[in-house]
């Protein structure tokens, strides 16, 4: 079975299992500690997670959306990785990261040299996914993360914009 990447819209009837489901696990690991419920994925208008400033993909199999994520400007220079998740029965099976990996493709070719993102303390395999592909933390994981509320990282992407980004084929022709 052949999984494949489709650049969307948050609005598209195939990304409604990927919001449907972060809506419920921020639900119910953090219930109101950030807020009314839900409100998280409300927060966004689509437009941001679309070009030229942003981007929303899920990863398919068979038409059906088994993990996506997105990512939409932070400034100039550096795009906010969004919405990262995995179908709950597939997960441990690398999704995640083929995800991360075309979010980080897909930032440099729109010309970002940076990614930014957060992750709430109370999902530690996410804090791992980050950590484990490159990611920086910008806060003391020596402590308990529930003292941070969110987990911020950063990750250098300016040698994927060099070779991915915009005029990149000039570049490589000169």
């Amino acid at each position: 079975m052949t999984d494949s990447f489709l650049y969307t819209t948050p609005l598209d009837p195939r990304a409604a299992p990927l919001i449907e489901a972060l809506t419920w696990e921020y639900t119910t690991r953090y219930g109101d500690h950030f807020g009314e419920p839900g409100e998280e994925m409300r927060r966004y208008p689509a437009e941001l997670f679309a070009p030229p400033n942003g981007n929303f993909l899920l990863l398919l199999r068979a038409g059906a959306a088994i993990a996506g994520g997105a990512f939409k400007r932070y400034d100039e220079r550096t795009a906010e990785l969004k919405r990262v998740w995995t179908h709950i029965d597939l997960r441990r099976q690398g999704l995640a990261r083929k995800v991360l990996a075309e979010l980080e493709l897909q930032a440099a070719r729109q010309g970002y040299i940076r990614l930014y993102l957060t992750t709430g303390f109370r999902q530690p395999e996410a804090a791992e996914l980050y950590l484990n592909n490159g990611y920086t933390a910008l806060f003391d994981s020596k402590v308990d993360p529930e003292i941070h509320g969110t987990l911020p990282f950063v990750k250098d992407i300016s040698a994927l914009a060099l070779e991915f980004g915009p005029n990149a084929f000039d570049r490589k022709a000169s």
